[in-house]
């Protein structure tokens, strides 16, 4: 009988830790994800003076345009705002980035410029790795959510503070429609 009772205690508390390190397993790969989207905003970070310098040659009355994408850029590497704010500020930098990428159509030497050429691949290519890596994030933490909600996981997520985590949304003006005009 004391070997059963020693067996079915074993038993939970194995179970216990098998739990216990999926969830921190879970929690780590969900941090790991927003790190490589981390890695991306700050590739974009160091591409934006590149950009804007190109730009400032062609474009001296764009002013407010480089002015304004700078001015986020700043504000997004602030080290104490949070994920939301950052998520929110990059939304806003990116619409201040297809502005400075339509200046290319107004100005053809601008246009034909092999440094703003590349530069725009680059950002246009690290643009579509924070969307990839915004996915893989929001896949992982959509995995974490539902095994500190399963059962009976979620009695352990209660009793060691595991936190729900937030994906990350698209900001409502990226969901309007696109309107083309010819």
């Amino acid at each position: 009988m004391i070997i059963l009772i020693i067996v079915i205690i074993a038993v939970i508390g194995l179970a216990w830790i098998a739990s216990y390190n999926s969830l921190v397993k879970h929690r780590n790969w969900a941090e790991e994800s927003w790190a490589q989207i981390d890695v991306q905003l700050k590739r974009r970070y160091d591409l934006i003076p590149n950009l804007v310098e190109t730009v400032k040659g062609y474009a001296k009355h764009e002013q407010e345009t480089l002015t304004g994408v700078i001015e986020k850029r700043n504000v997004i590497a602030q080290p104490n705002a949070s994920r939301h704010e950052r998520v929110e500020q990059n939304a806003e930098l990116n619409g201040m980035l297809r502005q400075l990428f339509a200046l290319g159509e107004s100005y053809p030497d601008l246009k034909a410029n092999k440094n703003f050429l590349q530069l725009q691949e680059e950002l246009a290519g690290t643009e579509n790795k924070i969307a990839y890596a915004r996915q893989a994030y929001n896949s992982t933490v959509m995995r974490y959510n539902t095994k500190l909600e399963s059962f009976p996981s979620n009695l352990i997520a209660n009793i060691h503070s595991f936190m729900r985590m937030e994906l990350l949304d698209i900001p409502d003006e990226e969901k309007e429609p696109v309107k083309v005009q010819f």
